[in-house]
């Protein structure tokens, strides 16, 4: 069996669902190489408790977590298969790994459905979540994701799914001045690039404009779970995503990526600005 790779995909705001923007197009050229896989597991900040849950439901829900977004996102489906064999198996090894996890019956908040309407549209692998628990620091996020690496053995793409940098306070304010959260993400892709994960895990004290990009952790630390979850032999893929909303970086990582052996084309327009007709040829595409 192949082994699955580990992504880090930045989700930015729910709007990356119908404005895909640099990394909706790179994102679905990137899930065309996860033909083999066998399921995908995603670590959202979206769901934060007090101790690891994993989801378990055959059949997870769409959550629509979100408030004050246009209508076509509540319309929005995403209409995947649960998988909780494979998500039994990831408490038994967080379990092992020194992890409370309790089982649970939640759906797919929009951490997790908003980038695989991109990576993976067709919805055809079963999907499943871990939960962040409320305690989770750099480190901690690292060894969580340590913890989950065997799955990928069994074909389980690993995804930490978070946003380069996501500061909300400047996103729902209207800030235009991008250019600290390039020099963040610039500093993170150097970090990942050579491996540094001393550096990564103490980025709040060595990256510039850290506290400024992520004036909270819970974005930043889906990285480090991808990081963990990844491997010292793999070969890394950089997953440019551009800056949208003025402030938000939508950088992204492989690790472990088979190249695709042709260029794939996007089933949806690519521009980041869509009027209301393209939104509405987005929702038929997607069979809403």
């Amino acid at each position: 069996m192949i082994r699955a790779p580990a992504l880090f995909v930045s989700h930015g705001s729910p709007m990356f669902a119908v404005e895909p923007g640099q990394l909706g197009p790179r994102l679905a050229e990137l899930g065309s190489r996860l033909d083999g896989a066998r399921a995908i597991l995603v670590a959202s900040p979206h769901w934060q408790t007090r101790n690891v849950h994993v989801s378990t439901s055959a059949a997870p829900a769409t959550i629509h977590d979100f408030g004050g977004f246009p209508d076509a996102l509540y319309r929005l489906r995403y209409p995947a298969p649960g998988a909780p064999e494979f998500a039994r198996k990831a408490a038994a090894l967080l379990g092992r790994a020194g992890f409370l996890a309790d089982e649970d019956a939640r759906g797919l908040d929009h951490g997790a459905w908003v980038p695989l309407l991109h990576l993976r549209p067709q919805a055809d692998l079963p999907v499943f979540q871990v939960s962040m628990p409320h305690y989770l620091d750099a480190r901690n996020a690292l060894h969580l994701g340590v913890a989950l690496r065997p799955l990928r053995d069994e074909g389980v793409v690993v995804v930490g799914s978070g946003s380069m940098t996501h500061n909300l306070r400047e996103f729902f304010g209207g800030a235009a001045d991008g250019d600290y959260a390039r020099a963040f993400a610039e500093w993170v892709g150097e970090a990942v690039g050579r491996r540094d994960v001393e550096a990564l895990v103490g980025y709040r004290r060595r990256a510039p404009h850290a506290e400024r990009a992520h004036p909270t952790e819970e974005h930043y630390l889906p990285l480090l779970v991808a990081l963990g979850a990844s491997r010292d032999d793999e070969t890394l893929s950089y997953v440019p995503g551009g800056i949208t909303d003025g402030v938000l970086s939508m950088d992204s990582f492989a690790w472990g990526a088979a190249r695709a052996s042709a260029p794939t084309s996007t089933a949806y327009p690519a521009g980041h600005e869509l009027s209301e007709a393209m939104q509405e040829d987005f929702l038929q595409w997607l069979g809403k």
